[in-house]
């Protein structure tokens, strides 16, 4: 008991000490205070996760078709403003793509950039609907532990960044993110406008091509900043490359799953049918040329008995 009693005690004093080098210009910003808002927000989405099946199992699932139109959309202006923010906030304050350390002065620029970050934390938070319409719609299926994972930890990691790096490298990754989900969602707003539109959307699985290269582009950018000794908690770094490591394996084995294992199905579906048809075709042909033969051969056997009866009749004649 005093091992537990101390443990919890020097975790406490661990998190006071690590308060005093958080960035203080974010301390007063919504949800940033202390982490017990995003837990609670989190802990209330996996309970919902639990709760919310359990709740449609005998209900009719909801169509929400003009909420989730206006929601994607909405999605879609968000992350374009995110990106934009952290793209030309970046710029006037003359970021480095390869090692921009944290400055934390109120630099006009720099209280942008971690502006649009928290924009872009609040927006993960705000993606917990996406598994809410999911369940809703009894769309339960798409509710995978890729999905869960990826929710529950950006938003609740993302704190930690917004916390104590709100700047520097953490904008590669934010402003990068951003760009994809602006494509991400508009493919999913598109897609909730009906089957008329639907037909043309044919580069869903691109998308998740363009994620994983991202993770792979994430892994290289952190690399490079070790490498070049860059002035950035390596803790960060190191945790996210092992956090980009674990999203290839998952969006890796989702993307098989989804579009690499069902094509030799596909293909032995369309061999097999094909043969089918070949065979019933064979079958059909084989048979109509048998009873075309048998026809003929009918035919050519009653023409000799016909001729045979006419020449005993004439030579009956001209004994007569």
């Amino acid at each position: 008991m005093d091992i537990v009693t101390h443990l919890i005690n020097d975790t406490i004093e661990f998190y006071k000490w690590t308060l005093t080098i958080a960035d203080k210009r974010v301390e007063k910003w919504p949800l940033m205070d202390n982490p017990l808002p995003t837990l609670a927000i989190s802990t209330s989405y996996l309970l919902f996760l639990w709760l919310g099946p359990k709740y449609m199992k005998n209900r009719e699932p909801f169509q929400l078709r003009k909420t989730l139109i206006v929601y994607n959309f909405s999605m879609v202006f968000l992350n374009f403003f995110i990106f934009k923010e952290l793209f030309m906030a970046a710029r006037a304050a003359r970021y480095s793509y390869i090692c921009q350390p944290v400055d934390y002065s109120d630099d006009p620029n720099e209280v942008r950039v971690a502006g649009a970050l928290w924009w872009y934390f609040i927006s993960k938070g705000i993606e917990y609907l996406d598994t809410v319409f999911f369940i809703l719609r009894k769309k339960f299926n798409q509710v995978t532990f890729l999905h869960v994972y990826h929710h529950c930890t950006m938003f609740t990691l993302w704190w930690i960044g917004i916390k104590w790096v709100a700047g520097g490298q953490s904008f590669f990754g934010a402003h990068m993110n951003a760009m994809i989900h602006v494509l991400m969602y508009l493919y999913y707003g598109l897609a909730s406008c009906g089957p008329k539109i639907q037909k043309y959307l044919w580069w869903k699985k691109y998308l998740t091509i363009i994620q994983m290269i991202q993770f792979h582009v994430t892994i290289g950018h952190t690399a490079l900043s070790l490498y070049v000794n860059c002035d950035f908690p390596h803790w960060m770094h190191y945790s996210l490359i092992c956090y980009a490591i674990t999203f290839i394996i998952l969006f890796g084995n989702f993307y098989y799953q989804t579009y690499r294992r069902q094509q030799p199905a596909r293909r032995d579906t369309s061999s097999s049918s094909k043969a089918g048809k070949a065979l019933s075709n064979g079958a059909l042909n084989g048979l109509s040329k048998a009873a075309n033969g048998a026809v003929l051969m009918s035919s050519k056997e009653e023409k000799p008995q016909e001729n045979s009866g006419r020449r005993k009749r004439k030579g009956r004649a001209k004994r007569d």
